[in-house]
């Protein structure tokens, strides 16, 4: 007959208990011990704690770290959770008493919450960086291939030529933005929940700023009942995460497209290429594939820690805890993978030139500036501009010819619109449907041309270089913090 009052029912604590014992150890283990140190030394700081008193247990807590063997930890139902396992250990050593006196003026809730944002900011530093590579290699293969023309499609169908630079600055532009709004994210998990105790503080006079600050917080979270219900701080890191995989996931599929045999425009070189086990003539760029759908399981994996949060109550509760932030951090682990695979394949690229002239000849996708050459040599409207270009392209088509050859229907249907011969030259009408000439001329702002591709990069250039500057302080920042709580809580243990 089972045994219901004796706690933990067996059950429970396989579903439950141990594998949120197995996650502590493996995921928040070094957070706990920071934040007990960081707590101690605010402790012993504030008077709240005798100096003697605070060595003690400063000295018992690093016994507790020597001698503990993680992976070697089961749970065996003796205590709760990991939480318990630490507070155990130091009342066999110090007495119940003194062994007690650390969890004065904190709670399990700010403990957790504190751990869970330093184990997202970690996450989320590591996932910045390597966004920063992938846009470095962006941004070199963008400068390389400034000048390689490419096909830009629209709707699956060819539209108009422009350059492989032009296509990877835009995809940089938005992986750019992705990074701000992963900073802006950190920001937000960068509050100490500390100090929040349960969820209304303590009567006791603590120092919140100090225990933000010796774990590396910018500052504590404001709002005590917030630190404990709010967790927008997983809202925010998982929208953030989310994005850049379904913005990379588009760029993904478009390589895919230019790499299929019929298309052709890309070149997979061997080195990112698996050969089929029966096939040997096919190609397969097989980590395209891959890229696809690690890039999906990612931005999945995000939309589950929304999901999980959604209509749940704004107070203290176990959805937004232990399980659900280990089953988080495997989103962090395919974008991983996903970034560091892109970073390799970006500059191993290279454009078929002799497949996008094949495509920009035969589907005429230089017309759009045969009509605006039109408008301003021969004082056209863009109107009539466009049907006399439409006529010449209809024609080039139907005589399965090229447009650098359609010259004679260009003539036809010029006159037959106009009533009169064109000024055009065949000299003329040859660089005007040139595609080195399209994007020669489209030195706009924004567009392919090398000038202004040239000020782009050197925008990319600036931004890239604030987000390193401030990739440095907050390095610099958490290394002062570690260093610091180390030499204050070696400090405590002097007064032995």
């Amino acid at each position: 007959m089972a045994d219901y009052d004796q706690f933990p029912d067996p059950t429970y604590a396989r579903t439950v208990l141990a594998p949120l014992f197995e996650g502590a150890k493996r995921f928040h283990a070094g957070a706990f011990e920071a934040i007990d140190r960081a707590h101690l030394a605010m402790l012993a700081e504030t008077g709240i704690l005798p100096a003697a008193d605070a060595a003690r247990i400063a000295a018992a807590l690093d016994q507790i770290a020597a001698g503990r063997d993680l992976d070697a930890m089961i749970y065996t139902g003796e205590v709760e959770d990991y939480f318990f396992y630490v507070e155990r250990e130091l009342k066999r050593r110090l007495g119940p008493d003194l062994g007690g006196r650390l969890h004065t003026a904190r709670s399990r809730n700010d403990i957790d919450h504190t751990i869970f944002k330093m184990a997202l900011r970690a996450r989320i530093d590591a996932l910045l960086d390597q966004m920063r590579a992938l846009a470095g290699a962006l941004l070199a293969t963008a400068r390389r291939e400034r000048d390689t023309l490419i096909v830009a499609y629209t709707h699956g169908q060819p539209a108009q030529p422009s350059t492989f630079g032009h296509y990877l600055s835009a995809a940089l532009e938005i992986l750019l933005r992705d990074m701000k709004r992963v900073e802006n994210a950190r920001e937000i998990v960068d509050l100490s929940s500390m100090g929040a105790a349960a969820i209304t503080t303590t009567g006791f006079p603590i120092d919140r700023v100090l225990v933000a600050h010796l774990l590396g917080f910018a500052a504590p979270q404001q709002n005590s009942y917030s630190c404990i219900a709010a967790v927008d701080y997983i809202t925010a890191t998982y929208s953030a995460l989310e994005l850049p995989m379904l913005h990379l996931g588009r760029l993904v599929q478009d390589l895919q497209f230019w790499s299929a045999f019929e298309v052709g425009q890309i070149h997979v070189p061997d080195a990112f290429v698996q050969i089929s086990s029966i096939m040997p003539q096919k190609r397969n760029p097989v980590p395209i594939e891959h890229l696809r759908h690690l890039a999906s399981q990612a931005a999945g994996r995000a939309r589950t820690q929304l999901s999980i949060i959604h209509n749940t109550p704004f107070t203290d509760m176990n959805d937004s805890e232990g399980e659900t932030q280990e089953a988080g951090y495997a989103a962090f682990d395919a974008a991983e993978r996903v970034l560091s695979l892109l970073t390799a394949l970006i500059p191993s690229l290279s454009i078929n030139a002799e497949r996008v002239a094949a495509t920009t000849a035969r589907a005429c996708i230089t017309i759009t500036e045969l009509a605006d050459t039109l408008v301003r040599k021969e004082g056209l409207s863009f109107r009539t501009a466009h049907e006399i270009a439409a006529a010449t392209a209809r024609a080039v088509v139907a005589d399965g010819s090229s447009l650098d050859d359609g010259y004679g229907p260009f003539a036809e249907a010029f006159s037959r619109i106009t009533d009169r011969p064109p000024v055009f030259t065949p000299e003329a009408f040859t660089e005007a449907v040139s595609a080195r000439h399209f994007v020669a001329v489209r030195d706009r702002f924004g567009g392919p041309a090398p000038a202004a591709l040239d000020a782009a990069f050197a925008s990319y250039d600036a931004n890239l270089a604030d987000f390193d500057s401030r990739i440095a302080t907050r390095r610099a920042t958490a290394k002062a913090a570690a260093t610091e709580l180390s030499t204050r809580f070696a400090r405590l243990k002097e007064a032995v």
